[in-house]
């Protein structure tokens, strides 16, 4: 009893010490393909005046998580951006920081497009060409070798006569990550599949996504607006970004055709484009009740005038979900059902 005496007035100081340096402002990270996204909702989300803006950072998806992970409590992140889904070491990372109640929300529809400028001639890539352009090792002739092209038409006849120059985003991008599941691990070959298991240093999935990185392969960061731009001023210059960075800037880049599909809201929503995947948010409900409007800010993110068939993000390139998963994802946002 003594000992519960002498804890009691420290645990009350603690909480009241929280509750006022509790923030007033939702705080995001993540993506930045969702980025866009989450900065229209937040805008209009404050023009309401019954709350202040969300503070919005765009960190990566990786990096996101990271922060997102860290632990419970004001000094760190509401909610966080992602790319793709949250795997499985980042759920071990938030539970060992006492992030143990999660609400996954998924956004809508994406592909990433694989662009350059509008004075560029109009290209069709196979999986397999643009994974031979960009991996470390490919199979050439039975055998792994360093990747030895320098220009497209070294990898078929058929494409430019000019230097493969492409730009990436760096390894903590959802982008990234989609990119290797849907072309580089699928382009990879299968007779370079069974050499990289033969050799046994690492998984082939590793291996088939390992950028080669003699200048050719560019980490152009977590900046899209400036890939844009890079891409505008040079037509031999690639680089690939969410779909919504296409329709923002149609007066400058065009979008590569992959396996014969190129991206739009059809061919995303069906996925019948190659490089579709779906986008999410994670929200920490531990937060909900803390920090003010949390709760309201995903029922107007969730809203069918958001993310609904003619909802306004749409106008900025969000591919909307079918009727089922737009009615799961409602569900998941309005009673914050948590993820396992």
């Amino acid at each position: 009893m003594k000992k519960l005496k002498l804890i009691l007035p420290f645990a009350l100081a603690l909480l009241f010490s929280s509750y006022a340096s509790a923030r007033d402002q939702i705080k995001i990270v993540g993506s930045s393909t969702v980025y866009p996204y989450s900065t229209v909702v937040a805008e209009r989300f404050g023009k309401s005046g019954k709350f202040k803006t969300p503070v919005i950072e765009s960190t990566g998806t990786g990096g996101g998580m990271k922060l997102f992970c860290a632990g419970v409590g004001t000094q760190h992140p509401d909610i966080t951006n992602a790319s793709r889904d949250i795997k499985s070491s980042e759920k071990e990372l938030c539970a060992k920081n006492g992030v143990k109640d999660i609400i996954e929300i998924v956004v809508g529809n994406d592909g990433i497009a694989f662009s350059h400028s509008l004075k560029a001639k109009d290209i069709n890539f196979t999986k397999e060409q643009l994974w031979r352009a960009l991996a470390s090792e490919v199979e050439v002739n039975g055998k792994l070798v360093k990747n030895p092209y320098k220009k497209w038409s070294d990898i078929d006849k058929s494409l430019p006569n000019f230097d493969i120059k492409i730009m990436v985003p760096p390894p903590t991008s959802g982008t990234r990550d989609a990119w290797n599941a849907l072309v580089m691990n699928k382009g990879c070959t299968k007779s370079a599949k069974s050499l990289f298991d033969a050799r046994k240093e690492k998984s082939h999935e590793k291996a088939c996504e390992t950028l080669r990185e003699d200048g050719l392969a560019i980490e152009a960061g977590e900046n899209d607006t400036l890939i844009v731009n890079k891409l505008a001023a040079d037509p031999e210059m690639f680089g690939l970004f969410g779909y919504s960075y296409l329709l923002a800037n149609k007066d400058k880049i065009q979008a590569s055709g992959i396996e014969g599909k190129k991206p739009s809201l059809e061919s995303i929503q069906n996925y019948s484009y190659p490089v579709a995947r779906p986008l999410y948010f994670y929200v920490k409900k531990a937060h909900i009740g803390v920090i003010p409007g949390i709760k309201e800010f995903l029922d107007e993110y969730t809203s069918t005038r958001a993310m609904g068939d003619r909802g306004y993000l749409g106008d900025i390139g969000l591919v909307p979900l079918s009727k089922e998963k737009y009615t799961a994802t409602r569900n998941a946002a309005t009673k914050l059902t948590t993820i396992n």
